[in-house]
């Protein structure tokens, strides 16, 4: 639904782009309303949306309603399905002021949104998850359950399962939502940086490297293959990346997987480049990217029919896929809940952008969970896929571990 331009109070103070950004988020967060605030990779415009309430069924990608999609890895009771109605949205640009959507968000957020005090603390409450927070996997437990993955993988059962596991730590005194938020902005710029507050069903803050589906300006669909990771180490660049048999064939699984998704629509005209190496923080992965002319090819809709096929990819479930979750399932110790899911903006500045929502944590109020996953194959060592999920949480923990030190 088109948006209109609001009846919304004005900034009082000459402020940047980002702490208006900021301002929105506090005063969302003070009326207790769903909020998700972003910066696109490689931008530096911080964007911002506020729903009046949330809606668990996801329009189409393609349009016309507005708003941002926060969806689970597996939908359920207590992690459903969420789409935040673009009640009032700020893009972040310079000369840009806040558009308000159909639907009228409560006085108190214009009360909020009025008083804020431009040097206001960061002490706000922001929502945590009913149920708690995940506790901790240890490390033997994980390895465990990967040297079960491999005997099965081994015996001809699958081909590859994606196992993930959590960490929690407490929260330091003094830490600040925005201040993380701008942390990660700096640390990571071709990242997806996001923090997705809701009521209800918790807050997640995070850092992702890994598009899932992206419908631009023009109509052009894009995905992208992802997987297969090794540390920066010194003097290390892309082009001077070598990289280990399983995580070459780990790597194409995921590529052949969005290929068999092509084919299931039999679509046939699209632009596969790649694999070529990446930096996503301090890990490089292998990545190949897919491209489509949505009209030119006759499919005006194929965002949302790729996106029904493509959930959960591979590089987060694996192949095949009813056989990778079916172990997920069994073996894993927590609720991945809303951790490789996807989230991002839908119909907002003319595109739709998802990203799967890895490198990620779940702020309680008084701790911090982080997930991670490793790809397993019938070559992988349990000792390996520990620390390549160590190195994932790095990206967003290393914030958390820093301010204590």
């Amino acid at each position: 639904m088109p948006l209109t331009q609001p009846s919304v109070p004005p900034i009082s103070f000459a402020s940047s782009s980002e702490e208006t950004a900021f301002r929105i988020f506090r005063a969302a967060l003070a009326s207790n309303l769903p909020v998700a605030l972003w910066r696109l990779p490689n931008t530096k415009e911080v964007q911002v949306l506020v729903a009046a309430q949330v809606q668990q069924n996801l329009p189409p990608l393609e349009g016309p309603q507005r708003g941002f999609a926060f969806c689970p890895f597996q939908a359920s009771a207590t992690t459903p399905n969420t789409f935040l109605p673009a009640d009032l949205y700020f893009s972040g640009k310079a000369d840009a002021a806040p558009e308000k959507g159909e639907t009228e968000l409560p006085t108190c957020f214009y009360a909020y949104l009025k008083k804020a005090d431009r040097k206001q603390k960061e002490d706000l409450p922001w929502p945590s998850h009913p149920e708690g927070a995940e506790k901790s996997i240890a490390r033997d437990a994980f390895e465990q359950t990967v040297t079960t993955a491999v005997k099965a993988m081994q015996a001809g059962c699958l081909e590859k399962v994606v196992l993930s596991r959590t960490k929690t730590l407490p929260l330091f005194n003094g830490f600040g939502l925005l201040t993380a938020f701008t942390q990660l902005t700096r640390l990571y710029p071709t990242a997806f940086v996001s923090l997705v507050a809701i009521p209800g069903l918790g807050t997640w803050l995070g850092a992702t490297p890994e598009l899932l589906v992206q419908i631009d300006r023009h109509r052009v669909f894009r995905t992208v293959a992802l997987a297969g990771t090794q540390p920066i180490t010194d003097g290390l660049t892309p082009a001077d990346a070598i990289w280990r048999q399983k995580e070459i064939e780990e790597q194409a699984l995921v590529q052949r997987y969005v290929v068999s998704c092509f084919r299931h629509l039999r679509l046939r005209e699209y632009v596969e480049m790649g694999p070529r190496t990446i930096i996503a923080g301090n890990l490089l992965h292998l990545r190949t990217d897919f491209s489509a002319a949505m009209d030119e090819v006759g499919f005006p809709k194929l965002g949302t029919q790729m996106l029904e096929l493509l959930h959960p990819t591979s590089a987060v479930g694996g192949m095949p896929k009813a056989a990778a979750l079916q172990m997920i399932n069994q073996l894993e110790l927590h609720d991945r809940r809303y951790y490789s899911g996807f989230m991002g903006p839908v119909q907002l500045g003319q595109e739709t952008n998802l990203f799967v929502n890895l490198r990620c944590v779940e702020l309680g109020q008084d701790t911090v969970t982080a997930y991670a996953g490793a790809g397993m194959t019938a070559d992988s060592v349990p000792a390996k896929e520990w620390l390549e999920t160590e190195l994932k949480m790095q990206t967003v923990l290393r914030l958390f571990q820093a301010s204590e030190s």
